[in-house]
């Protein structure tokens, strides 16, 4: 029998610091049931690990558990439903496999000197002091990024950072109406956008990753339009919030603790950051048959949280989990996920932080909090509201 444990996302002290949480239901066992969202949890690293690996469990709601989606949310859904992190085999394998044939590790590779070059010149532009570094470098430096990989103008980075943060805002605990009308409008609107780029690029190709998502093709099989549409907001929101989250955590962190990376091992230094305080806290899992994980049964149907960032501090795997240390050995954590949907843009988001975390203080070497820096409240992400420095 689990135990249960009462707390709410959007309690401000569980947004500040909800770790405490996590190592209260870590003393529970394997599995507890958070009552506030009605679901079996863990925060085991080996339980996270295992099902996360495990082709019993998956991220499709299954038949007859779906729920009525509302009239309101139709455009958002529709979209979703070609969402490869969304969908389970044969359909996510051929996704999947279509999208990583245009998404190559030497296309990824290749964006080094840009990503290098961007952050030296968001860094030249740094206003006044003291100044917000999520909304100078940290927001900047993905979205122009991943908008220069698909090929879309950068110049139209506040729409595509406007359009996804709405649209992200359909994750978040607490959402109301109001936030799923902002969703759905976002929706319509970055859908009519890329709908115009796909068809721009069809009869105009050019040397970017959507002409090489619409030229991608397996036995026969290419991308829909819809689904190109999808892949490319999926890129796009995901491939910007996350590492928008991690360079604020990060610098954070290294701030708050005087551990400026000063000839630091880049890997190192990022697979910590990544470990110690991800972006990304709970992802969910539905059981497709009976399985047993660690002494407990999910049934068909069975939906279960696996909690990423409780996971990355489990005592069972790290040595003093608690404690942030950029010099740590690398060895994996599960901030990106793993198995089927181990996260396709973890490569560019670890490329990303590589490269512009050392520039930065090798930059601004002076650098230091104004503020005492406060994270939102957007739980399942973690990130914060603003993060005030002077150098």
């Amino acid at each position: 029998m689990i135990r249960t444990l009462k707390q709410s996302p959007t309690d401000p002290a569980f947004v500040q610091d909800p770790y405490p949480f996590y190592e209260r239901a870590r003393a529970l066992g394997p599995f507890f049931h958070w009552q506030d969202y009605g679901l079996t949890c863990t925060s085991s690293a080996a339980a996270v690990g295992a099902i996360l690996r495990d082709r019993r469990f998956g991220r499709e709601v299954p038949e007859g558990r779906r729920p009525v989606i509302p009239a309101h949310l139709a455009p958002f859904y529709a979209v979703e439903a070609h969402s490869m992190l969304e969908l389970e085999p044969p359909r996510h394998t051929r996704l999947r496999g279509l999208v990583l044939r245009a998404f190559t590790s030497r296309r990824i590779a290749a964006l080094s000197p840009d990503i290098a070059a961007l952050s030296h010149e968001l860094i030249d532009a740094f206003p006044g002091q003291p100044f917000d570094l999520l909304r100078a470098f940290a927001t900047r430096l993905p979205v122009t990024i991943i908008a220069r990989l698909l090929g879309v103008p950068e110049e139209r980075g506040d729409d595509l950072l406007a359009w996804s943060n709405a649209m992200v805002g359909m994750y978040m605990a607490g959402r109301t109406r109001a936030s799923e009308d902002r969703a759905v409008t976002a929706t319509e609107a970055f859908v009519a956008f890329m709908r115009a780029y796909v068809e721009e690029k069809r009869a105009r190709p050019a040397d970017d990753l959507i002409t090489h998502l619409i030229a991608a093709e397996e036995a026969g099989e290419r991308l829909t339009t819809d689904e190109l549409i999808t892949t490319c907001i999926l890129l796009l929101n995901a491939g910007h919030e996350a590492t928008v989250h991690t360079i604020g955590n990060g610098v954070k962190a290294l701030l708050a603790h005087g551990d400026v990376p000063t000839g630091a091992n880049a890997e190192a230094l990022v697979e910590e950051v990544i470990r110690w305080d991800p972006p990304l806290h709970l992802f969910t899992r539905h059981a497709y048959e009976p399985v047993e994980v660690m002494g407990h049964t999910f049934q068909p149907g069975d939906e279960v949280g696996l909690l990423l960032a409780a996971a990355n501090r489990d005592p069972a795997m790290w040595d003093e989990p608690e404690a942030f240390r950029p010099g740590r050995a690398v060895k994996p954590n599960l901030s990106f996920g793993a198995g089927l949907h181990f996260c396709v843009g973890a490569p560019l988001a670890r490329l990303e932080l590589q490269i512009a975390l050392p520039i930065l203080f090798a930059r601004c070497p002076g650098l230091h909090l104004t503020e005492e820096p406060r994270y939102a409240n957007v739980y399942h992400f973690h990130g914060l509201e603003r993060l005030m420095v002077a150098i």
